[in-house]
């Protein structure tokens, strides 16, 4: 099959496993084709599905992945602060490093709404549906939603990175409070920890609570600079840090802290 053919294919077999899909047709567009694929893959639930289904979309997003270009954490250059902090501004998903981190919620096993833009959704579409079966599993283990302030570990899949690092951060409702600031430090701990025990040499953390989940911005670069150097200190680690960011307003607030 070529690539557009894999995309078709994989929308008509998704669509064939519920009977309410039925009214959906393929669009004729190539755009139309990967939202509606990408929504798809959203709202699917973590439930078995065919080696086959999985190794064509593997082959698919594996490609689509290739064709949005690829940014090694290597070829960063450190921050002024440390030579072992980056500071980069981009796709996160595009990163090559040994693992990213992932915003994730207490559910672990990712956004299930449609085309949504938190970091979550665009992970999970990128990566696939081998990550929310993994996640499933993991949750089914473990028995309760995941805790604020910890961290799990699962392969990359089809993202250039090797594993991807899932953390919940705290939601702020109402006024910021000395608890919020606690498990938001404690993400930033949990993931370092999680890279050192499994040996990885570079993590990049996204902007862990902000955006939908109410952190201010400026408190929580602040809280995140602090606690990676207080612990890359603390630890004597070689890990290498990059700090990612999407919007100008982040990159400002990281690029003040960090000259420091």
């Amino acid at each position: 099959m070529t690539h557009e053919e894999r995309r078709i294919w994989l929308i008509r077999q998704l669509l064939s496993e519920e009977p309410g899909y039925s009214r959906y047709r393929v669009p004729d567009d190539a755009q139309g084709q990967k939202d509606l694929l990408r929504a798809l893959t959203n709202v699917r639930p973590p439930r078995p599905i065919s080696e086959e289904i999985l190794t064509v979309q593997d082959e698919y997003l594996t490609e689509e992945n290739r064709r949005a270009g690829v940014t090694d954490a290597a070829d960063l250059k450190p921050c002024g602060l440390s030579e072992q902090i980056c500071l980069w501004q981009g796709d996160i998903t595009t990163l090559r490093a040994d693992a990213i981190v992932n915003a994730a919620n207490s559910g672990m096993t990712g956004c299930y709404q449609p085309l949504h833009n938190c970091i979550d959704n665009i992970i999970g579409s990128k990566a696939g549906i081998r990550l929310r079966l993994c996640c499933g599993s993991i949750m089914q283990r473990q028995g309760h939603p995941e805790p604020t302030g910890q961290a799990k570990i699962t392969p990359g899949y089809n993202l250039p990175c090797r594993y991807i690092i899932h953390t919940v951060g705290p939601i702020v409702e109402g006024p910021l409070t000395e608890e919020h600031e606690r498990l938001l430090a404690s993400c930033y701990r949990s993931c370092l920890e999680l890279a050192q025990r499994h040996g990885l040499q570079s993590i990049a953390f996204c902007c862990i609570s902000t955006g939908v989940f109410m952190f201010p911005n400026r408190r929580a670069a602040e809280i995140a600079v602090r606690t990676v150097t207080d612990w890359l200190r603390e630890t004597g680690s070689g890990i290498r840090v990059v700090f990612n960011v999407f919007r100008d307003t982040d990159r400002d607030i990281y690029e003040e802290l960090l000259k420091k």
